[in-house]
């Protein structure tokens, strides 16, 4: 099978490498291209990942390219992982909104539809040409940012694609550890929307233990999740680490505003990995990744990919999928982020108990925001996007939603054309 990456550049993609060496007995993947216009980090990521693979025994060859049609020629499965504009517009989507007073993210808020508006087209362009070049039956897992809106986009134009997070298999390796269990033996009621989601449930053996999270291993998961330890217990759910900057908004602008973005830490961790890369003798994953984010990526991709093309019974994972009447009370176009059976033929929603209203208000209302946002992704227009940000859960009000349109669309001119028009 061949693999191809696109933003194989990334300093992420030696995880996903270490995980093909370590599932070489499930994943038959013998060739793997990664596909980046950076010449310099593709060429110094790849030459890592050859090393990986033949530390580890793993036969699989990696080669590099510029050119997407070629990288991407008979794949039977592509992933999706690049970012527009690379950490300095990140650095502008966690800085820009405090102005309005507003939470600075790369996914959520104003920085988040900055982040779709640069993300969406260039997606689509992307997909389109694989879709050329490799054929309709090639499988898209996107992990791109945020990955919702860019996946209902995909999904929208008729794409064989999937959505993947890596916060479902997160907490789920974080659960196992706390309960002494073992991973494959734990499954989540993940529910929700990408970076918005509760885990109402979580079954070991078909026993919710749950309650035993929240009591003894309450203030662990507090911790890893940044949540009040009474309140997880008055909502009898544990909430994705991506609901602070709505459940503890202001607390979080503060903090932003007199710390470092994120963005700037992250440059320096890749600058770091970089250096680590080039050096010869190192064949094994370097410990300073774990500082880079995204723990558990390669575990989820490559499980995610291994169930849509190994041809054989069905899997179950947490991906984004359309909702085709999971949730009653969202369209069924809304793309949101739940456990599914996976196989060749794609994702199926699993059925889910009834969603309380305490997190069905949000989830509509994220949803309706997630509409707009691509929307003005797709069309373009200073207005469309001032409505998105006001239906935004974190924005909502005239003055605010009209200052950050403005400030976002000057901001991101370059990489929006109808801006430039």
């Amino acid at each position: 099978m061949k693999l191809a990456v696109v933003g194989g550049g990334s300093t992420y993609t030696p995880e996903l490498i270490d995980g093909i060496a370590g599932r070489r007995s499930t994943l038959d993947v013998d060739e793997i291209v990664l596909i980046d216009p950076d010449a310099y980090r593709v060429d110094t990521v790849g030459a890592f990942s050859r090393r990986l693979l033949e530390h580890a025994g793993h036969p699989a060859r990696v080669h590099t390219t510029a050119d997407l049609e070629e990288g991407v020629d008979g794949a039977t499965a592509v992933l999706i992982q690049l970012r527009v504009g690379g950490q300095r517009t990140r650095r502008s989507d966690e800085t820009f909104p405090h102005v309005c007073g507003c939470i600075g993210q790369e996914t959520t808020g104003a920085g988040g539809l900055a982040k779709a508006l640069r993300t969406v087209p260039v997606v689509l362009d992307i997909a389109d040409r694989v879709r050329r070049a490799a054929g309709d039956d090639t499988w898209i897992v996107n992990f791109t940012n945020p990955v919702g809106i860019v996946t209902r986009a995909l999904l929208g134009e008729g794409h064989r694609a999937v959505g993947l997070c890596n916060v479902a298999i997160h907490l789920q390796r974080t659960f196992a550890g706390l309960l002494g269990a073992g991973v494959d033996d734990v499954r989540l009621v993940h529910t929700g929307l990408n970076h918005l989601s509760w885990e109402r449930g979580v079954l070991v053996d078909g026993v919710d233990r749950l309650p035993e999270l929240l009591g003894r291993h309450a203030d662990a998961v507090g911790d890893q999740v940044g949540a009040p330890v009474d309140w997880m217990r008055r909502m009898n759910a544990v909430p994705s680490y991506y609901l602070k900057y709505y459940y503890a908004h202001d607390e979080l602008v503060a903090a932003q505003r007199t710390g470092r973005p994120r963005a700037d830490v992250v440059s320096d961790v890749e600058e770091e990995l970089l250096k680590v890369y080039l050096d010869p003798d190192q064949v094994t994953k370097p410990a300073q990744l774990e500082k880079r984010g995204g723990a558990y990526y390669s575990e989820a991709a490559v499980q995610l990919v291994h169930a849509l093309t190994a041809g054989g019974p069905g899997e179950e994972h947490v991906v984004n999928v359309r909702n085709n009447g999971t949730f009653g009370f969202l369209p069924d176009d809304a793309v949101i982020e739940v456990p599914a059976t996976v196989d060749a033929g794609g994702p199926t929603p699993i059925a889910q108990p009834p969603v309380e209203q305490r997190f069905a208000g949000l989830i509509a209302a994220a949803t309706a925001y997630e509409h707009l946002a691509l929307d003005a992704a797709l069309r373009g227009g200073r207005d469309r996007v001032a409505d998105a940000l006001l239906a935004h859960p974190l924005v909502g009000q005239y003055a605010q939603a009209d200052r950050l349109a403005d400030d976002l669309v000057r901001t991101n001119r370059e990489f929006l054309p109808w801006a430039r028009a």
